[in-house]
């Protein structure tokens, strides 16, 4: 049903990177983080679909726009009616200075599709095609790492574990030095972290550890794509956040979220656009009187990913 929408899905991702891009290194979250917010809802402005932000920018006393609950697109009659996650700039803290793997990302599919996931945390491990079935979130780090090892017939020495880099991974970090395991520790950016696990030309074997549960709900719509895995469990800072689980549907708060439960169904696109140089894409490229940007689409329907580089004429289109 969604195939004619996965340019349109580019061009909406592409439009946050280009204003992002922008604030590579000035060291302006803010600033960075509402241009990309801003030029993501300009371009859904012009898509033909009724659209329901369910994965945003928070509450809507908390964010302007593309505020959970918000209404985007047209909504003319006949207008494809769909479930939004976005995420305009994935890695406000390393555009802000420059690092790598920030990304604007988006996922779309017909209402009731995407997971209305609450603010909060969640415990997530993620894995490529090769290893689906072999994760339990239930298990320690150390029994994880080794069905991963026995399923890609390799060493658990040679695999590398993707883990945000945070203190509360201290107790995850030390597990995974005691098995010897290769770590890529990043700053930011578990969306991204997760997908490399299903690239084939990706270092990553495992993500693992506690990001955002928003981020989660973005990276199952890719993984569905990709024919990977994740599983979640939320983590709440308080009650409040656990009664408004409950009050976006989650009738067991505490339950194991597969991917299923994330993402239902097979009718979801995923897209996203590079903002810095990436393992999977490369960052914005400005040049006189235009840019170059380097984008994927995933469908999970026929497990199609493109990758797309566009010029942009900042003279003829639109500018961000």
């Amino acid at each position: 049903m969604l195939r004619h929408l996965s340019l349109e899905m580019v061009r909406v991702t592409e439009a946050a990177a280009l204003a992002a891009a922008r604030f590579m290194g000035r060291g302006d979250e803010d600033s960075a983080d509402r241009a990309a917010v801003e030029a993501m809802r300009e371009e859904f402005l012009h898509l033909d679909i009724a659209g329901r932000i369910v994965i945003g920018e928070g509450e809507r006393d908390e964010a302007p726009m593309l505020y959970i609950g918000e209404e985007v697109g047209s909504g003319a009659p006949g207008a494809p009616e769909v479930d939004i996650a976005v995420d305009p700039l994935e890695g406000t803290t390393i555009t802000a200075h420059g690092g790598p793997n920030s990304l604007a990302c988006v996922a779309i599919a017909p209402r009731g599709g995407l997971l209305h996931a609450p603010d909060t945390y969640m415990y997530k491990i993620a894995v490529g095609p090769d290893c689906v079935g072999a994760i339990d979130i239930k298990k320690s780090v150390t029994e994880n790492l080794m069905r991963v090892a026995a399923r890609k017939d390799m060493a658990v020495t040679s695999l590398t574990a993707c883990v945000l880099d945070r203190p509360r991974h201290k107790e995850i970090i030390e597990e995974l030095r005691l098995l010897g395991c290769r770590i890529r520790l990043i700053r930011d950016g578990d969306v991204s972290a997760a997908i490399a696990t299903a690239i084939p030309e990706s270092p990553v074997d495992i993500l693992i550890g506690i990001g955002g549960a928003p981020e989660g709900v973005l990276a199952a719509a890719a993984l569905r794509a990709l024919g990977g895995e994740i599983q979640g469990l939320l983590k709440f800072r308080n009650d409040n956040e656990r009664q408004r689980a409950i009050a976006m549907g989650l009738s067991d708060p505490d339950q194991v979220l597969g991917i299923g439960d994330m993402v239902s169904g097979k009718d979801v696109i995923f897209a996203a656009t590079g903002v810095t140089d990436g393992d999977m894409l490369r960052g914005v490229r400005f040049r006189k009187g235009g840019a170059t940007s380097h984008s994927v689409v995933m469908r999970a329907a026929t497990g199609t990913m493109r990758f797309l580089t566009a010029h942009h004429d900042f003279i003829r289109g639109r500018m961000f």
